[in-house]
């Protein structure tokens, strides 16, 4: 009895532990992506720009770069933060060669 007490015991800590690993309020789910590398992108493709949706914003197309070449990833919609502003995907060059800064939200 007492070794299946301890079992479920330790079954129930580690489901709490992983339930508090897995979670993130969106507040804090923040996360800063940069690659740098010695390529300079292509100019952007021209792509249309699809009428307004309420609600959303729209993340304009970039050059991800995949190891040995740049390659184009398509516009798309993102769901709106209210009081926030959406600061799109961009390439910089930098002292050191080139660097993407992945598009997030500032208030």
């Amino acid at each position: 009895m007492l070794h299946t007490t301890r079992r479920l015991a330790l079954l129930a800590a580690l489901g709490i532990a992983s339930a508090g690993a897995v979670y993130a309020p969106s507040a804090a789910a923040q996360v800063s992506v940069s690659v740098g590398i010695n390529v300079a992108p292509p100019p952007p493709q021209y792509e249309v720009v699809p009428p307004a949706r309420e609600g959303f914003v729209w993340a304009p197309g970039y050059w991800r770069w995949e190891g040995h070449r740049h390659v184009w990833v398509d516009g798309y919609w993102v769901p709106a933060r209210p009081g926030y502003v959406y600061h799109p995907t961009r390439w910089e060059h930098e002292h050191d060669g080139w660097r993407l800064h992945e598009g997030h939200w500032e208030r």
